[in-house]
């Protein structure tokens, strides 16, 4: 009797483990998936555009959903999703903004684009190339292109399509490669989208992908708010990687990182099957609480938490400094640079702005030493002074990038050459010295550790910085590729723009990513986005030197520190020890 009852039991179970392997087997029925005869449907219009200079030659249909309570008064909030008309959104949505679930939300539902030649015939599929990039390119498209083309626009009664430039008020969505689309829209532009529906994303390694959970453990969060699907059974092509574990990846460092985030895993392939029924749940879910604000998380990551203040965030100063624009900074705090019209300016502790000098054409402000101006001429004359009245130091050497002065009164100058390899000069007791280095193609940044032992120095198109020990004549011994950079391949390569330190020997490189924070053994460590993208400039500067300034595609922000900045010109400071790692 006994051993019969424990064979029907497993049996049972047998059975029991069998149905619940079954794909897409049984998913609740939520009647927000069906029409209701006593809503009035909202109007749906379908385009085509074909004027992408983005995309240049492309052509894709996009269709925009307008709901029946839409009036122009009052712009609507925004829904964008990839590949066309997808997760019966259109009923999904009169149901949910009739019933109050959702707000008023106009939906665009985007197709990919496609190269065809005269006779219509389809030469190149761009759905790849536009989806799965992780760079801002397709964004901008959104932004710049599509998003302007909708609101021209207009229903069947007349009313202009109007929606929310508020990220607050936007969500965007897709399902595979359009997923990663969707999340990546709004990592790389935050203040346009804050709500995220990830379904079947395809976080692989097709086009750098497979890179994001190790950037977002590493990035500052961002106010995004983000629902992933999945299932067990999900893995369209194994070439690339396990979509399932990909996502399941994602998920593990969002929570890490502090993001709001929610997930639904089933048992499904990659198909469209389990996210159409779970659709209505996740719109409920994205705009829980509206119109309250998507906000920012804690994250876990240690550096982070160690050189962020909780209540401190980028503010812009207005400038007019170049996008290319050096920062230096004096003993008590102010921050120098040249601005487009050729005057140094000097922005103090409170933030205002004033004009120091006036430089002829053929001037460039190079650095200080705390106190003085160096200024560079176009023949080769490197001066000292605040005045019009300057000291010459140095003659001859033409094409000068940077320059750093030491507590001991070293002069390192940084020659910008057309030739493979930037040459490094020393001046010191008025001696000039070329630095002999035998490492080739060597960049223009270059910087001095905190105890003055070590000097780095980037490398021409390269994500790699050197590190080298000065001996006590001021040569480099020891060159190493020491300090590796994240540049996904989806980024236009650009040279990194310049490099300095913290008190506590952590390294800070302005770069297309942001502000990149490695610790003394050469990782990246912290990730800190700025507002306008790519950042060609990093300084500290301010009250203690314990505010960070950067240049972010000629803007000038702010933001005050949990930690100091080092400068070459200030007495060296023994170094704790980070540990081998």
């Amino acid at each position: 009797m006994g051993k019969l009852f424990l064979v029907v039991i497993f049996a049972l179970g047998g059975l029991v483990a069998m149905a619940q392997n079954i794909p897409n087997s049984a998913y609740p029925y939520d009647p927000a998936t069906k029409p209701n005869q006593h809503i009035t449907p909202g109007e749906i219009i379908e385009k085509e555009f074909s004027a992408s200079k983005i995309y240049p030659g492309t052509s894709r249909k996009y269709w925009i959903y307008i709901p029946a309570g839409y009036t122009p008064a009052k712009p609507a909030c925004l829904y964008v999703s990839m590949d066309g008309i997808l997760l019966n959104a259109p009923t999904v949505f009169d149901n949910l903004i009739a019933s109050g679930q959702m707000p008023v939300t106009i939906g665009i539902f985007v197709g990919p684009g496609e190269v065809k030649d005269n006779d219509n015939n389809t030469l190149r599929f761009n759905r790849s190339n536009e989806f799965d990039k992780t760079d801002g390119t397709f964004v901008r498209f959104l932004l710049e292109e599509l998003l302007p083309e909708v609101e021209k626009q207009k229903t069947k009664d007349g009313r202009t399509i109007l929606f929310s430039e508020d990220a607050n008020d936007r969500a965007i969505a897709g399902l595979s490669s359009g997923a990663i689309c969707a999340f990546t829209a709004a990592w790389q532009r935050p203040d346009k989208f804050s709500r995220v529906f990830s379904a079947v994303g395809t976080y692989v390694a097709m086009r750098g992908g497979n890179e994001y959970p190790a950037l977002i453990r590493k990035t500052e969060p961002k106010p995004i708010r983000i629902f992933l699907q999945d299932g067990i059974n999900d893995v369209w092509n194994p070439l690339f990687g396990h979509w399932y574990e990909s996502n399941l990846l994602m998920e593990s460092a969002l929570d890490f990182a502090g993001y709001e985030v929610e997930h639904n895993w089933g048992r499904g392939k990659h198909d469209v099957i389990h996210a159409s029924k779970i659709f209505p749940d996740v719109m409920r879910w994205l705009w829980k609480g509206y119109p309250a604000r998507v906000q920012k998380g804690n994250s876990l990551n240690d550096m982070l938490a160690s050189i962020l203040l909780p209540d401190s965030d980028w503010k812009e100063i207005d400038s007019r400094i170049s996008p290319s624009g050096q920062l230096f900074t004096d003993e008590a705090g102010n921050v120098i640079f040249q601005n487009q019209e050729g005057f140094v300016c000097k922005v103090d502790s409170s933030h205002a702005i004033t004009s120091r000098l006036k430089l002829s054409n053929d001037e460039r402000l190079i650095g200080t030493d705390g106190n003085e101006l160096f200024i560079a001429t176009s023949n080769g004359t490197i001066k000292k002074g605040s005045t019009t009245k300057k000291n010459i130091i140095a003659k001859g050497i033409p094409h000068v990038k940077e320059l750093l002065v030491t507590s001991e009164k070293d002069i390192y100058l940084l020659q910008e050459n057309s030739q493979n390899d930037n040459n490094l000069y020393l001046i010191r007791h008025n001696k000039i010295t070329r630095i002999k280095n035998n490492q080739p193609g060597l960049g223009s940044e270059i910087a001095i550790s905190p105890d003055h032992k070590l000097l780095m120095q980037n490398e021409k198109n390269s994500q790699w910085i050197y590190s080298s020990m000065i001996d006590a004549e001021g040569n480099l011994l020891y060159g190493q590729r020491f300090y590796w950079l994240h540049n996904t391949d989806n980024f236009d390569f650009t040279e990194n723009g310049n490099i300095t330190f913290d008190i506590n020997g952590n390294l800070y490189v302005a770069t297309k990513m942001g502000i990149q924070v490695c610790d003394m053994n050469g990782r990246v460590r912290a990730i800190l986005s700025l507002p306008s993208g790519r950042v060609s400039s990093v300084i500290f500067g301010g009250k203690n030197h314990a505010v960070l300034y950067a240049v972010s595609n000629g803007k000038l922000f702010y933001r005050k520190m949990n930690v100091s900045g080092s400068a070459p010109w200030m007495s060296p400071i023994k170094l704790k020890s980070q540990g081998a790692g």
